[in-house]
Parts: structure tokens; C-alpha cells; sequence
């Protein structure tokens, strides 16, 4: 099977097929996809990002140690968040410093979490399924979080399910679920 170089290095040189089929889709299939620059960029990050994100679900991949503190940050910081709310201490300088306790514990819990609730490596997450999970992801990343256009985000969508796609061509191991 295809080792990290070789799904990653996959991802870099292949992206210009993704932005073919981008292309293709926009001028024959009428998709209202935008290839503006920001979009091709940031398709490529995502494009190279899922070429190898499907072996996350494996404890010795360089992506699920990468991808493990990325969570528990995500975790983390969504709960200070929340927490601020409803935290009302004295005196107010508590207050930040009492919701990232809460924040860092949510982080810790979410580090553990993370390989207890990953499912047995080549399962469900190297699937079709996974794939479009990713890239609608990405689209809602792109069109919501990020405030571009939905032509924009239908773009990077494809090229993220395109880049996870390709990592299950290259073990191959397509499969729907």
C-alpha cells in the first residue's frame, strides 16, 4: 500500500485533473462552480489535505498525529466559547481564565477521545461516504465559515471529495461505506 510521500505527493502533482474537472462541470454541466483564485487555492489545500486524510483512522499516520491536537484545540476553544457565557466570577478577570479551564478539559478529553472513537483502520472512513462527508465539509467551511461564494464552495467541496477519492484509488479500496 502507498505510504504518506506517496499519497501526499499524489495530491500535489494530480490537483490540475480537479481543476479540469471543475472546468468541464462549469462549461458542460452548467454547475455554478467559481474557480476564482482564493477557490483554487484553497481547493488545493484541501484537494492535497484528503489525499491522505483517510488513513487518520490509523494511530501511527503522520495525519491522525496531526489531525488529534487540531480536534482537541477545535474542542477546546468551542467550549471557552460557550462557557464565557455562563461564567460570572469575582473578581471579572476570572472569568476568561475559569472558561479555558473548561476549554482545556474539553481539549484533554477530546485527545483521548479522538483514536477511542476512530473505527478500525480501512473501515468507514475509507469510503465514498467519508469522502463526500469531507467535501461537503469543505463547502460549508468555505461558503459559511469563510463568507465566499457558493460557486466558490461548490468548487472546493469537489476538490476535497476529488483529493479523498484519490487516496482510496491509490489503496485501492473504493467502496461506498
Amino acid at each position: 500500500m502507498p505510504n504518506y510521500d506517496t499519497h501526499v505527493l499524489s495530491g500535489i502533482v494530480t490537483y490540475p485533473i480537479a481543476v479540469l474537472i471543475g472546468e468541464l462541470l462549469k462549461v458542460y454541466a452548467k454547475l455554478p462552480i467559481e474557480l476564482t483564485s482564493t477557490a483554487l487555492i484553497l481547493g488545493y489545500a484541501f484537494y492535497v489535505l484528503g489525499s491522505d486524510l483517510p488513513d487518520m483512522d490509523h494511530p501511527d499516520a503522520l495525519i491522525h498525529r496531526g489531525s488529534k491536537p487540531i480536534v482537541s484545540v477545535a474542542a477546546g476553544s468551542a467550549v471557552f466559547l460557550w462557557a464565557r457565557g455562563f461564567v460570572h466570577m469575582n473578581p471579572a478577570w476570572l472569568d476568561p481564565v475559569v472558561s479555558w479551564v473548561a476549554g482545556a478539559l474539553a481539549g484533554l478529553v477530546a485527545w483521548y477521545a479522538f483514536t477511542w472513537l476512530m473505527p478500525k483502520h480501512r473501515g468507514i472512513v475509507h469510503s465514498l461516504l467519508f469522502a463526500g462527508i469531507y467535501g461537503l465539509l469543505a463547502f460549508l467551511l468555505v461558503e459559511y465559515g469563510l463568507k465566499m461564494s457558493t460557486g466558490e464552495g461548490i468548487f472546493v467541496g469537489l476538490s476535497a471529495f476529488l483529493g479523498y477519492t484519490l487516496h482510496l484509488a491509490l489503496d485501492r479500496s473504493v467502496k461506498l461505506v
